[in-house]
């Protein structure tokens, strides 16, 4: 069975080092040290998440993120490529469930804040596991989006979501249709048609992490 989660991670980890702590990033705030200390942080401290659902402990996670940020590069990196077995993020049994769509989101975070960046050709196989979490992300996160929402991925499926009213359609491969829902609307490669105020309100809509 093929180890999305695992190969992303080390491929994030190989651009991470060629480009450097400073490298950028389209996470607003954040360089290439900055999203390896939240990658790190997330395999390793389970409460740093608890400031992430309850606002009043968001000092707890930005102080857990400063202090992942201020390790040595090298070591930060290294981290990154060997998580613990025992986190709940990280273990054999849920690291593909839990890490696939993380890992790919931001690798593309990385490789879409370079010049001239492509969609990368993902095989048919693992555009298919994207689309599986793509459809539910559609259903769950667009349910009250005031549209009927059809969402497609030509080859995969479809998904209908929003509160229902115009059409609004949604189209591009998995790997796009992740990025776009996943908050990153602005460097996702996907077909929007509807009316214009309902398709510029989607693209500007908060969704995601």
């Amino acid at each position: 069975m093929p180890r999305y989660a695992e190969s992303e991670r080390q491929s994030l980890a190989d651009l991470l080092v060629t480009l450097g702590p400073d490298g950028p990033t389209i996470n607003e705030g954040w360089a290439t040290r900055d999203l390896a200390a939240h990658l790190v942080v997330r395999d390793r401290r389970p409460d740093a998440a608890l400031g992430i659902v309850f606002r009043p402990l968001s000092g707890h996670t930005e102080r857990l993120l400063r202090a992942a940020a201020t390790r040595p590069y090298p070591e930060l990196i290294d981290l990154l490529r060997h998580p613990p077995r025992w986190s709940p993020v990280s273990n054999p049994w849920l690291d593909e469930l839990t890490n696939s769509m993380e890992f790919y989101i931001h690798h593309e975070d990385v490789r879409r804040a370079l010049p001239d960046w492509q969609p990368r050709d993902l095989s048919p196989e693992h555009q298919g596991a994207l689309w599986k979490q793509v459809r539910m992300m559609a259903r769950m996160s667009l349910r009250r989006f005031p549209a009927a929402l059809l969402v497609q991925a030509p080859g995969h499926g479809e998904a209908s979501s929003g509160a229902g009213g115009e059409p609004v359609r949604l189209v591009g491969s998995p790997g796009e249709l992740a990025v776009f829902l996943m908050g990153r609307q602005r460097v996702a490669r996907v077909q929007l048609t509807g009316s214009a105020t309902l398709t510029e309100r989607l693209r500007t809509k908060k969704l995601g992490a």
